[in-house]
């Protein structure tokens, strides 16, 4: 069995986050969300709205769990078995991040990879912080993110 690790702080889950769930659900057995504790980065929402959400999402999705995870990814990653890290890559600017990442990863945990998904041609432009932006500004957040997710959000 073949399980993915899908990191992030999904803050909030957006449907370039939900797609790219999907489409690695149908390349592994199983697919973790790993919704980071960021103590860099300040949250909208807390790590339990966070996990919430996700698990709002992904109801009734055999193929997917979703767990809390702080530290290092090559920890989760060794307790959970996975051998697979998925990233989505929006730009060359998010390649360039990532790169140096999936090398340093793989110097701790050889044998790890990193698979980086291209986002559908209709989500290239949507993150997290800009719906934010967005929602924070009264503007029409909702085509970006789930309709599970909405109801949170307002």
């Amino acid at each position: 069995m073949t399980t993915a690790i899908y990191p992030g702080t999904f803050d909030p889950m957006t449907r370039g986050h939900e797609d790219l769930v999907r489409r690695a659900c149908s390349l592994f057995d199983q697919l973790i969300v790993a919704v980071a504790i960021s103590r860099s980065k300040s949250t909208w929402f807390d790590l339990q709205e966070r996990i919430a959400i996700a698990q709002a999402v992904f109801a009734g999705e055999a193929k997917v769990r979703i767990i809390p995870f702080e530290g290092l990814l090559v920890d989760v990653m060794r307790k959970e078995h996975a051998k697979v890290v998925i990233r989505g890559v929006r730009s060359v600017t998010d390649f360039d991040y990532e790169v140096p990442m999936a090398g340093m990863n793989r110097r701790m945990l050889p044998g790890m990879e990193t698979v980086f998904l291209l986002p559908a041609d209709d989500l290239a432009h949507v993150s997290g912080s800009l719906v934010r932006e967005i929602a924070k500004m009264g503007g029409p957040f909702e085509p970006f993110v789930p309709e599970v997710v909405v109801p949170w959000i307002k």
